[in-house]
Order: structure tokens, then C-alpha cells, then sequence
């Protein structure tokens, strides 16, 4: 079942965030479909460019790893060496040197032509997930086009569907739900640029290479709790750690994102999103489980906006029971 929802709602959910985009479009006289068409490859082109920062990142570290294998073994051993001599452990470290460098070349290869042979070979080996992925694809960027097209016929559909009393409640939750969201996401796009030049600036004072295609990328993590965060601070100390060994360079990753926490945590969060949506920590990290079981990657994307409609429909129950009669009684 899930399988059936996830495309119509990542579709929902890219056409809201690329809206804005169409109407600037029809302001500026053009038609409405060419608007729709238009916002969609610049969305499309914003997830082709993380895409590739994302790779780039592999491409710079992956092949570090590879080549510094070796000096990794040789301070692990004179660091290590003596320690175990103590307890009469033999430990043939060039077997291991060996070893562990031939299984790091088989898998790690940066030559263009096999990698492209190793990605073929994946694509024939899982056909049926491929063809499922680009039916997927399609599915979402052509309700995706219809959305942006006929975005206020289709909710004045369904808000005449709606019995005639409880039009004006769901046109209260309908603006109420769309002044949050809105908020989280023009706050969240002004929080990313501004500490995707901050983690550039600090990561190239500390000297870590590629230092803004990986600013970047861990400042676009954030729309993922927690998540993100950490992920962008394993790749930046894997990349320091590759390029400087252990040492001066790991403090100073660790300061820069250890300050860029505290700008981002009690200082742009807080006014430029306005405490994000209002959840507990506790029941962010429920969501992100709950949805990203329930819908894959896409499902841990939209667990906070999907948790901010939630939220405006709970406070509104949460009303009207505290005012209900038997409540009060």
C-alpha cells in the first residue's frame, strides 16, 4: 500500500515547495503550463545538483582512502605493536598491510570506464527495481505537473466536497497548515545559505579539500534531524582525517561545526523558523522512524512537514475537545 501513496505524495509535496516558483512565473506573463514546466527543471535541477556534490564527495575521499591505507597501518602497528607484544600476541602486519590494501583496490577503483561497467552490470542484475524506479519517476513529475497546473481547481474540488458547515473550518485548518509550512520552508532555504557559507568558509580555514562542495552538502542536510548533521560531521572528520592524520585538523573540524550547531541551533532556527514546526525532540525522531519505515528515504524528507500538518490538526482537536461540553462537565 505504501508503495501506491509514496509517489503521490513526494509528487504533492515538490509541487507545494516549487508553487511559489509557478506563481512568480504567471506573474511575470507566462502560461500557466510553461510556468508548471519551468519550476519543475528547476527543481529537478536542484536535486541533479546535490546529486553530484554528494558524488563529488565520494570521488575526493574514496580514492584518499585507498591511497593512505597503508600509512593507516603502519602508526597503527607502532602504536599498537607494543601493546600487544605484552600479552604474546603475534600479529603479521604485512599480511594485513596486504590484504586489506588489495580488498580496498578491488573496490575502490576510480577509473571511469570500469566504474561505468560496474554500474551497468547493477542495472542489468536489478532490472525489475529500475524499471519500478523510473515508472516511479514519471508517476511523480507528471502529478507533479497537473498539481502546479490545476493546483486551485483541484482543492476547490475538494472543498466542495466538503459538507457546507465544515467549509469554513477546513478553509481555517487549509491556511493555518499552509502559514506553516511556508514559514519552515522559506526559513529552512535562508538557514541552508547561510551555513552552507559558513561550513565552506570554516572548513577551507581549517584546509579540508573540497571544503565547499561539502559545506554545502551538510548544510542541505539539515532538513534532516539530527541525521544530517551527523552525517555531514563524519564525512568532514573522514576528510580531514585522510588528508592530516590525527592531529590539529580534527579539533578544527570539530570547532566549526561545533559553532555552526550553536548558530544554527539558538540563533537561526529559533527566529528564522521559529523553533522549527513546535515538535519535541522526542517525537521528531518518532517521525522520522515512523515515516521513513513507512516511505523509504522520501518518508525521512517529509517527516517534519508532513508532522507540521499533523500538528495543526491535533492542536485544532485538541480545542475543540477542551471546549467541548463534555469536557467541561
Amino acid at each position: 500500500m505504501t508503495e501506491i501513496f509514496t509517489p503521490f505524495l513526494t509528487a504533492f509535496i515538490l509541487a507545494y515547495a516549487l508553487r511559489p516558483v509557478c506563481l512568480w512565473l504567471e506573474r511575470h506573463r507566462l502560461p500557466r503550463a510553461t510556468a508548471a514546466a519551468i519550476a519543475m527543471i528547476v527543481g529537478l535541477t536542484v536535486v541533479f545538483l546535490i546529486l553530484t556534490l554528494f558524488i563529488a564527495l565520494l570521488k575526493n575521499e574514496l580514492p584518499l582512502i585507498k591511497a593512505q591505507l597503508p600509512d593507516w597501518i603502519q602508526n597503527t602497528q607502532a602504536w599498537l605493536g607494543p601493546k600487544l607484544n605484552e600479552f604474546h600476541i603475534d600479529v603479521d602486519w604485512n599480511t594485513l598491510k596486504g590484504n586489506l590494501t588489495q580488498k580496498i583496490t578491488d573496490h575502490i577503483n576510480d577509473n571511469a570506464d570500469q566504474l561505468m561497467s560496474s554500474t551497468l552490470n547493477t542495472v542489468l542484475v536489478s532490472g525489475s527495481s529500475v524499471i519500478a524506479g523510473f515508472v516511479n519517476a514519471v508517476l511523480i513529475l507528471f502529478v507533479m505537473f497537473y498539481l502546479l497546473v490545476d493546483w486551485n481547481h483541484f482543492f476547490g474540488l475538494i472543498n466542495q466536497m466538503a459538507p457546507a458547515r465544515a467549509q469554513k473550518t477546513i478553509h481555517e485548518l487549509a491556511i493555518n497548515t499552509d502559514g506553516l509550512l511556508s514559514q519552515y520552508l522559506r526559513g529552512m532555504l535562508i538557514v541552508i545559505s547561510i551555513m552552507s557559507i559558513f561550513y565552506s568558509v570554516g572548513l577551507s580555514l581549517v584546509g579540508v579539500k573540497g571544503a565547499v562542495a561539502l559545506g554545502v552538502f551538510t548544510a542541505l542536510m539539515i532538513v534532516i534531524p539530527y541525521i544530517g548533521i551527523a552525517v555531514g560531521l563524519t564525512l568532514a572528520l573522514l576528510s580531514a582525517l585522510l588528508q592530516f592524520g590525527p592531529g590539529s585538523a580534527l579539533i578544527g573540524v570539530l570547532i566549526v561545526f561545533g559553532l555552526g550547531q550553536f548558530l544554527e541551533g539558538f540563533f537561526l532556527t529559533p527566529r528564522l523558523v521559529g523553533e522549527r514546526i513546535g515538535l519535541h525532540p522526542v517525537a521528531v525522531l518518532f517521525a522520522l522512524l515512523l515515516f521513513g519505515k513507512l516511505f523509504g528515504f522520501f518518508g525521512v524528507l517529509l517527516a517534519l512537514p508532513i508532522s507540521a500538518v499533523s500538528l495543526v490538526l491535533v492542536k485544532f482537536a485538541w480545542g475543540r475537545y477542551i471546549q467541548s461540553p463534555w469536557y467541561q462537565q
